[in-house]
């Protein structure tokens, strides 16, 4: 398993993005299959830079591994928060009669295979996993 920890900022955005991409790239992981993962971690992260640590500042840590799927994990040690306790977007009604908010959660969900969340040692934990196809350890 790798990691990286950075500042949970906005400006850090790329850095995540690019350790997560050079790690799938090593595993020969389709660029389909990236795009979905980058979509997920972009959400997540983004969440957690604007939301976790306001009005301070604080630090997220990026876990990723691959065996038979590949698995990130996020932890901080922001305010408590388990976005998968959200409620899903009503996707029937119009746009501008949806509530903010949830949406990215949801496209998350549909796109990974597992999404799990636990608050443990004073962290928020969120943990993704995807099916890779055609890739190679």
């Amino acid at each position: 398993m790798r990691n990286v920890v950075v500042k949970a900022s906005v400006d850090n955005l790329d850095d995540v993005l690019g350790f997560v991409n050079g790690y799938l790239e090593l595993h020969n992981c389709q660029p389909y299959l990236r795009f979905q993962i980058d979509t997920a971690v972009e959400e997540i992260f983004m969440n957690i830079a604007n939301y976790a640590y306001k009005p301070a500042e604080g630090y997220v840590t990026i876990r990723i591994s691959a065996e038979e799927k590949i698995l990130i994990r996020f932890e901080d040690s922001g305010k408590p928060y388990n976005p998968l306790e959200q409620a899903s977007p009503d996707l029937d009604k119009p746009v501008m009669a949806r509530k903010i908010g949830g949406l990215g959660v949801f496209m998350v969900r549909q796109l990974m295979d597992e999404v799990a969340y636990t608050r443990a040692d004073n962290k928020n934990v969120l943990t993704m996993t995807k099916k890779i196809e055609n890739y190679v350890l």
